[in-house]
Parts: structure tokens; C-alpha cells; sequence
């Protein structure tokens, strides 16, 4: 059987991959993914470097998640946001009872929140969000109707600043392997005080 190298240009994570397994879980959720099969290395390393100029490699971006506590109640959020080779941890926790009925998902929506007012904060003018919760996006877009006051809080929040940043929303497949989706996990659950 003949080798196969995968090249992904654009996508969660770039670089040269063995297997379509391994390949796929770069790219798949990845809006606007750009990835190909060689046969020999030096195709794929080609591939790779034809756009490389293009593709902006600094884009900063964003993994958040969200996690619920049942026996303390408390649902928060994990994650971290990339931008300009410095790495910023996201972190908290919240009680509201109406925003705790919501679970984890209370959480998935103020860690968005979190990433989007940390980098207004560091001056970024665009940034990708990865979630993996379809909410995080359609309540931001409106495209999903707000019920609860956090939901509503948060597509609020999201167009009040839509001329001072860029947002794009990718998501991802929860528990996929996905390093910046596992990470977000971890930190999110650690959030609540669950190991």
C-alpha cells in the first residue's frame, strides 16, 4: 500500500500528517479548511508552502468550554486565547440560579464572553472563536432566540462590539482530541472544582 502524507494548510492545527484520521480531526468543523493527499513528502511540504505567505499565521484565535458542578451548583468556563505568540489563560465561575439551570452550557457562554472581552482588551481587531456548544454562535448571531437573561446578556454583549472586533465562529467536535478543545475542557472543569 502506498504511502500517503496530509497536508493541511488551513485548519485547527497545520503541518504534515500520516493518516486521514488524523488529518480529519484538523479539519472537520474547520470553516474553510484547506487540505490535500500526497504521495510523496515533498509534494505535500510544496503544498504547504505555495500559500504560506497568504495564510496569516498570527491570526488570533480562542478555545473555550464550559463545565457544571451538580453538587455545588456552580457551572464556569475554560479556555485560552492565542494572539501574537502569547498565550492567555481564561478561567472563572459563576452561581446564578437562573444562569445555573443552563449547566454547563452557562458556562460555554461566559467563557466566550471571556475570550472576546480579553481581546478587545489586548487591541485585536479580529478573532476566531473554536466551541463546540452550536449556542456560543447562534445566540451571538441571533440566529437561535434568547430565553434566559444570560443568553440575552450575551448576543447583547456580542453586537455591541461587533464594529470594535471581527468574530468568527468555528465549531469544533467535543471530546475529539482536538489539543486546544481538550485543554478547554480540562480548564473548565477544573473552573468548578471537578478534577
Amino acid at each position: 500500500m502506498a504511502t500517503k502524507y496530509y497536508a493541511v494548510k488551513k485548519g485547527i492545527k497545520t503541518g504534515i500528517f500520516m493518516t486521514w484520521d488524523e488529518c480529519r480531526q484538523y479539519v472537520e468543523g474547520f470553516s474553510g479548511a484547506q487540505y490535500k493527499s500526497f504521495t510523496s513528502r515533498k509534494e505535500a511540504e510544496e503544498f504547504l508552502e505555495e500559500k504560506k505567505s497568504e495564510v496569516q499565521e498570527n491570526t488570533p484565535y480562542a478555545f473555550v468550554d464550559g463545565s457544571y458542578n451538580p453538587v455545588a451548583g456552580v457551572y464556569g468556563y475554560g479556555g485560552f486565547l492565542v494572539a501574537e505568540g502569547k498565550k492567555y489563560i481564561l478561567s472563572g465561575s459563576g452561581s446564578d440560579e437562573e444562569m445555573s439551570s443552563m449547566r454547563n452550557v452557562a458556562g460555554e457562554v461566559l467563557g466566550s464572553m471571556a475570550a472576546i472581552e480579553r481581546a478587545i482588551e489586548l487591541g485585536l481587531d479580529s478573532l476566531t472563536v473554536y466551541y463546540d456548544y452550536m449556542g456560543i454562535e447562534m445566540w451571538a448571531t441571533g440566529a437561535w432566540k434568547r430565553n434566559k437573561s444570560g443568553t440575552i446578556a450575551y448576543h447583547d454583549y456580542v453586537q455591541s462590539v461587533k464594529d470594535v472586533i471581527k468574530l468568527t465562529f468555528v465549531k469544533v467536535k467535543a471530546h475529539s482530541n482536538i489539543d486546544g478543545n481538550e485543554e478547554a475542557d480540562r480548564l473548565a472543569k477544573a473552573a468548578v472544582g471537578i478534577e
